[in-house]
Parts: C-alpha cells; structure tokens; sequence
C-alpha cells in the first residue's frame, strides 16, 4: 500500500505537470482529475486484491497515507523536475523530426518541382521559337500553294459559305485559342512575379 501510494503521487504531479505545461484548457481538468481518480482507485483495488484478497483494514488506508507523504516529502521536487525535462527533450525531439523531415523529404520535392517547371516553361519557350521559325520558313510555300489552288478554293468557299457561317466556326476557334491564351499566362506568368 505505501508502493501505491508512492504511485499514486508520482502518476499526480506527472498529470499536473503535463497539464500545465500543455497548457490543457480549463474545462478538461476536471474531467482528466475524474480519470485519474478512477485509474488510482482501480489500480489499488488491484493491488489490495492481489497482497490480501481485496480486504479493507486501517492499515491499508494508513500505508496509503505513508506512502503519499513520503513521496510529497522526498521525491515530488525531482519527479517534478524529471516530468518536465521529459516533456523538454520529447518536444525538442518532435522539432528535431520535424526538421529532418522537411530537409529530407519535403525541400528535395519542392526542389525537384521548381526544377521540372524550369525545364518545361524552357522547353515550352524554345520549342514555341523553333515553331516560329518553321512557320516563317515554310510560309512562302504556303502562299505559293494558296495562289495554286486559288480557283478550286473560291467556287468552294462560296459553296460552303453558308454552312460554314451557320457553324460559327471562327467564333468557336477565337474562343478556344483567347482561353488557351489565357491558361497559359496565368500558369507561367505568375510565376515569374
């Protein structure tokens, strides 16, 4: 029963300093002070059960009594101590993870993401260039087929005219390139501000 008692005092001030120091709010208090009354008396049941079959004398409550005043009187200072360097190093380790983790895993990935949207708005940039050059290389042969397939393409034009303005085709296409454009910008250009 004094074990128990020594317990029973070592378990409170660990509460009560974990409670401080985790700054729980104040409504919980007395709830968490309901647990542990709770845990201590099923916990000395245990014990009284297991030394004498669970009977109740004076001494029982009396080695409570010694053993609590015994912890209060020699051992509360450096439990309370040893509780509050525990919570120190377990915080100061939880940071040290935290840390780890964002060197390891999380910069690299960020890094690696930075570094595949460089190479594709560069690929994008120049294969956007070359695209031009192509286009102003291959325009004179474009206009020399159109001057050659000038008199098929006109009785067709007017053939398709009305259909082709009933599509609205040439709205839908400004449409869609004036999104796309758009898309774009926004994708690329925020970036760079």
């Amino acid at each position: 029963m004094m074990l128990s008692g020594l317990g029973m005092g070592v378990v409170f001030d660990s509460y009560r300093v974990v409670s401080n120091e985790l700054r729980f709010p104040r409504w919980w208090l007395p709830l968490l002070d309901i647990i542990y009354w709770m845990a201590a008396a099923v916990v000395v049941f245990r014990v009284l059960y297991a030394s004498n079959n669970g009977e109740v004398r004076a001494y029982v409550f009396l080695g409570l009594a010694v053993g609590v005043i015994v912890y209060y009187w020699l051992l509360s200072k450096p439990i309370v101590v040893l509780v509050k360097w525990l919570i120190l190093a377990i915080g100061t380790l939880i940071t040290f993870i935290l840390r780890l983790f964002d060197i390891i895993i999380v910069k690299p990935i960020l890094l690696l993401y930075k570094i595949v949207k460089v190479i594709l708005g560069f690929g994008t940039a120049l294969t956007i260039f070359l695209l031009k050059i192509v286009v102003q290389l291959v325009r004179p042969l474009w206009l020399l087929l159109f001057w050659l397939l000038r008199p098929i393409t006109r009785p067709l034009g007017r053939w398709l005219a009305p259909y082709w303005n009933r599509m609205r085709f040439e709205e839908r296409l400004g449409k869609l390139v004036s999104a796309f454009a758009r898309g774009w910008n926004r994708w690329f250009r925020r970036e760079k501000h």
